[in-house]
């Protein structure tokens, strides 16, 4: 049996690994990269397999990191079984589809880019048609329930505690008389999550492929941050302010929504109604048409919540619904949002800020120092998210330079993924221990903290692989393959473009300051001399790069 780690490896998105056993092959997750434009050109580049040869996939969960290249497996010719819960084929029907509307947008950005400087039109990763048209191989499971895929090879899937039908999957493959068992967590949820029971502890494997987001970090509890969440949002409305919240639509937003309706549990006495009261007066809107269908979703799927939430229900009382929400499904109703000038807080995607909605909110808000933009989710490295959550003070959305003068906070407790406790947890609630652990989806600090905290508490060998990197497994793992040259190099390429594209910034950023400088009164003949030189130095070396 071999594993090759094909995405997600020292980074947090485009999951996707190639299990080979038993004769066959079968895909686990199949996933978009997002955050730098580096990452995100990886999409367009053709699969390390042929596609043809893939006899199964397997999903653990609807995140679009996780799920978002399926559209593009369809349009090159894959046409085998995908297997997922109800809950995730119910959102990939949804955000599939949104995602290929996504793709044609920017495509149609690109192209207009492209026409300009006279080179060729590409078409889009895929379209929203493609989503829809590779709907049909998905095949809905059952938590808890083995499924043979064939007479060597059976899967079983476990309750992740990550997102509305997100799963650790585990798989039995036997060959030559001999049954090995290895286990994919997908992403691992925080255990005190809103709304979802926590993840499913496994008795035993032989081999665990584990996510590693929250490596070397560990979350706020729950009652903090709810606390912390009432004295934002109440802060901001007493003075008049916003409150946007940049939120992955499936997800963060029904379990904030879920928060907001449960804070009038947590305190009874004065200060905190009086701030309850504050956050219960001002209107809250989804803004995000995808969250509102995936909110439908959740309200389609409601066994799969934890039993006080269950109970709930039953009393009639939805958690997801409460006074003072409102959803705003047109571009026009999003528009108006921000002429309203009434204190509100907008809850909007995308989480990291990358596409949708959230862009127009935060160019309408961040300048304005009373409003506040509060942060509830990860941020990748190189997303717009992560440059206003690193104290960045000027941003461009849309190609306008905007001041980010509005509060910033981030309440990390609300992740969906679990942190070091209890990623460290999940491997010692093992019965049987794992022989050996790969640790994947996590940027490489991250990894390498967790790894040793793995190896001093369990003594258990660690592996943190690199893209492309082909592992037997047997009692003594070792890479028996890695991919050839020309993918090292093209990954090359896309670190020079993303090189190129990084440069441009600090030269634009550059400009603005120089321009400042030389026209400031306080500026010497002598400093300005002395930054004439040094742009002449600078224009000579990329003289030498292009020639």
């Amino acid at each position: 049996m071999n594993i090759t780690f094909l995405g997600a490896t020292k980074t947090v998105t485009g999951s996707n690994f190639l299990l080979e056993g038993a004769g066959k092959k079968i895909i686990i997750d199949c996933g978009l990269y997002q955050g730098k434009a580096k990452e995100e050109r990886e999409n367009y580049t053709d699969f390390a397999y042929d596609v043809n040869d893939i006899d199964f996939m397997l999903l653990t969960h609807a995140h679009i990191d996780h799920s978002g290249r399926i559209p593009k497996l369809y349009v090159d010719g894959y046409r085998g079984p995908i297997y997922a819960t109800k809950a995730t084929c119910d959102l990939c029907a949804i955000m599939l589809p949104d995602s290929g509307h996504i793709q044609e947008m920017e495509n149609v950005w690109q192209n207009k880019k492209r026409t300009r400087v006279g080179k060729k039109e590409l078409p889009p990763l895929y379209t929203a048609q493609d989503a829809v048209d590779c709907l049909e191989l998905f095949k809905p499971v059952s938590y808890d329930e083995i499924i043979e895929l064939d007479e060597n090879i059976s899967v079983r899937f476990n309750d992740a505690g990550h997102m509305l039908g997100s799963s650790i999957i585990e798989v039995w493959v036997k060959e030559n008389g001999e049954t090995k068992k290895i286990v994919f967590t997908g992403d691992l949820g925080n255990n005190d999550i809103p709304l979802l029971d926590s993840p499913t502890m496994i008795d035993n494997t032989d081999y665990l492929v584990m996510e590693s987001t929250y490596g070397a970090r560990l979350h706020n509890r729950n009652d903090d941050k709810a606390e912390m969440f009432l004295n934002i949002v109440a802060e901001t409305l007493d003075k008049g302010g916003n409150v946007i919240i940049p939120s992955f639509a499936v997800g963060r937003t029904q379990e904030i929504l879920y928060e907001l309706n449960k804070l009038k549990e947590v305190r009874t006495d004065e200060e905190f109604l009086k701030k309850y009261e504050t956050l219960m007066k001002a209107p809250v809107y989804v803004d995000s048409p995808l969250a509102i269908s995936a909110t439908e979703v959740f309200n389609q799927n409601m066994d799969l919540f934890e039993e006080e939430v269950r109970e709930e229900i039953k009393n009639g009382d939805n958690p997801l619904e409460f006074p003072g929400l409102q959803f705003t499904r047109t571009p026009d109703e999003s528009r108006a949002l921000n002429d309203d000038p009434h204190p509100h807080i907008i809850i909007s995607a995308s989480g990291m800020c990358e596409v949708g909605r959230i862009k127009h909110h935060l160019k309408h808000n961040l300048w304005n120092p009373n409003n506040t933009i509060l942060f509830v989710g990860y941020q990748a490295p190189g997303t717009l998210g992560a440059k206003i959550v690193s104290g960045e003070k000027k941003v461009k959305i849309f190609g306008e330079e905007i001041a980010v003068n509005a509060r910033i906070e981030y309440i990390e407790g609300y992740s969906g993924h679990a942190d070091q406790e209890w990623l460290l947890n999940f491997v010692y609630s093992f019965i049987t221990k794992p022989k050996h652990i790969f640790l994947v989806h996590g940027e490489p600090e991250g990894q390498k903290v967790l790894k040793e905290k793995l190896v001093e508490t369990t003594n258990i060998p660690v592996t943190i692989p690199d893209y492309g990197e082909s592992y037997k497994l047997e009692e003594t793992i070792k890479v028996v393959s890695k991919l050839d040259d020309n993918y090292k190099y093209r990954f090359l390429r896309l670190e020079v473009i993303d090189r190129l594209s990084t440069l441009k910034e600090e030269l634009d950023e550059m400009s603005d300051i120089i321009k400042e400088d030389i026209f400031d009164e306080d500026t010497q003949d002598e400093q300005i001399e002395e930054i004439n030189n040094k742009i002449k130095e600078l224009e000579q070396q990329i003289v030498k790069v292009i020639s």
